[in-house]
């Protein structure tokens, strides 16, 4: 039994783990800031263990959806390209900001916001996870965040690589969408964590 337990904390440790790394650049800028721009970049990311770009992933979902049931492939790839912008910023924005504002920090991420700075969260790979009911595997989301000068983006003040974020909620969830929104909560939540220890302390 012993043995069982260990086992499982284990792998559920493995299951939950998430690499947040600074590339470049330092805290220093962030100390005085109320709030930071904040833009979403989906254009260029891989999917799946293959490292399937985006469209491809999506003509061989769609395809497969439009086998089992005709009209459910289109039905499914609006609701997969809306979900970037109903679920996947939201959950960003909405947890990123709920850490901050919780530690007591007068700090926010604000879509199109006049700041100096501006944060560029980058998708760069995506697994979507899946749920059977009684097996699952969480979502899993690798973002680029980088910290720029408003006016001149070219210049990197803070990159930060996050590496397959956890996407999973308690009980089940069927919607692979949900669970990649769940990878970018779990982002903006590291995130905003180590901004709290190294910039706003």
């Amino acid at each position: 039994m012993k043995k069982l337990i260990i086992t499982c904390f284990f792998i559920s440790a493995a299951a939950f783990a998430q690499d947040m790394k600074v590339v470049q650049g330092n805290f220093d800028f962030l100390k005085d800031q109320t709030e930071i721009n904040i833009e979403f970049d989906y254009s260029n990311f891989t999917m799946m263990k293959e490292n399937k770009p985006e469209a491809q992933y999506v003509e061989e979902h769609k395809a497969d959806l439009e086998k089992k049931a005709k009209g459910n492939g289109k039905i499914w790839e609006k609701q997969w390209i809306a979900a970037k912008e109903q679920i996947w910023t939201p959950k960003f924005l909405q947890i990123g900001n709920i850490v901050l504002s919780k530690a007591g920090k007068n700090v926010s991420f604000q879509e199109g916001a006049a700041t100096p700075y501006t944060l560029i969260v980058q998708t760069v790979w995506v697994y979507p996870g899946w749920d059977a009911g009684i097996m699952k595997q969480e979502a899993k989301v690798t973002t680029n965040l980088k910290f720029v000068e408003t006016a001149n983006k070219s210049n990197v003040l803070l990159e930060i690589t996050s590496e397959e974020a956890p996407g999973d909620q308690w009980g089940n969830n069927f919607n692979n969408e949900t669970r990649i929104g769940e990878g970018y909560a779990k982002t903006a939540k590291s995130l905003s964590k180590l901004l709290l220890k190294k910039a706003f302390k």
